[in-house]
């Protein structure tokens, strides 16, 4: 393999063509995955309209994808050349819209033998992002929590919610109740200004400004935790409730994480990966289409969003 596919990103058009690319040089701590399925979420389809970053042109996007490592840098074992892995790249390296990937050997998950390519590559950037919110908010007596909004990382968050034994209530306009029964939720509001109780925590996956809204829900030293965005200052007077304020991104990890937390997080992912496999915890099966219908499954994702997958194989 000297030369492969990718999907190469072009300002002037804000949009990606298919381009053959060199084979990379690996740093001694990467790994190359030649990518088997490739996940597709907001942030890909989100950054190729806006570029954010500043990308140039023939910058590679995509943050998720599952696949087989082929090649490994000087100081990684070779033995784990072959194993099947998830990840979540980073949006400012060359990332998944690709047949191969280079990445760092400490942020990829091994994959549970029966876990499928295609499931596995729709789960890294919500299945963490969930994790990360979940792990925001102490276990204690005060367990009735608050999700608001319910797609990808809400679905995943509810259940870790509900197997911890937190008591979980929703908003969504969408989540039924026969599956809102059947993840284990007490109780839909179909609309924010029927909530009629206080939590001692709330998820909000809308944004920033809804987030604040959301606060005086909440009871004595409680928590909001942005899914979406942030709350950039307090909105209670100092030494009153005493909220505690979180902000969830996971893509922040690359540039502040360090190996202890890629380690602790990855060890996670795995474990919830192994929870998936089993049937522990429920997922939809995403709508998959070929390499080449890369536009298409962007336009799929942002017009239904609905979890969407590239195939490979």
């Amino acid at each position: 393999m000297e030369q492969y596919k990718v999907w190469q990103y072009q300002m002037k058009t804000q949009s990606l063509i298919l381009a053959m690319t060199e084979r990379p040089s690996l740093a001694d701590n990467e790994i190359l995955v030649q990518n088997k399925a490739i996940g597709i979420n907001p942030v890909d389809w989100k950054f190729i309209k806006t570029n954010p970053l500043g990308w140039p042109n023939g910058h590679v996007p995509g943050v998720d994808g599952a696949g087989v490592i082929v090649q490994v840098g000087a100081k990684v074992d070779t033995r784990i050349i072959g194993r099947r892995v998830a990840y979540h790249s980073s949006l400012k390296q060359h990332g998944s819209f690709a047949e191969y990937t280079a990445l760092n050997v400490e942020r990829v998950m091994m994959l549970p033998e029966n876990l499928s390519f295609k499931l596995a590559a729709a789960l890294p950037c919500p299945m963490l992002t969930a994790w990360q919110a979940f792990e925001k908010i102490p276990l204690t007596r005060q367990r009735e929590v608050l999700i608001v909004g319910f797609g990808a990382v809400n679905n995943l968050l509810s259940q870790i919610l509900v197997n911890a034994g937190y008591v979980v209530d929703v908003v969504s306009a969408s989540l039924s109740e026969k599956r809102a029964i059947k993840l284990g939720i007490r109780r839909v509001y179909r609309e924010q200004p029927q909530v009629d109780m206080k939590y001692f925590a709330v998820f909000d996956a809308v944004s920033g400004e809804n987030a604040a809204d959301l606060v005086p829900l909440l009871r004595a030293n409680g928590h909001i935790v942005c899914i979406q965005d942030r709350i950039p200052e307090p909105i209670d007077p100092p030494f009153t409730r005493t909220i505690s304020y979180h902000e969830i991104a996971l893509g922040a990890l690359h540039d502040f994480g360090d190996v202890n937390d890629w380690n602790a997080l990855m060890q996670n992912g795995e474990a919830l990966l192994e929870r998936i496999d089993k049937g522990n915890f429920k997922v939809n099966a995403p709508i998959t289409f070929d390499f080449e219908q890369m536009s298409e499954a962007l336009e799929h994702s942002e017009l239904t969003k609905l979890k969407t997958v590239i195939t490979l194989i």
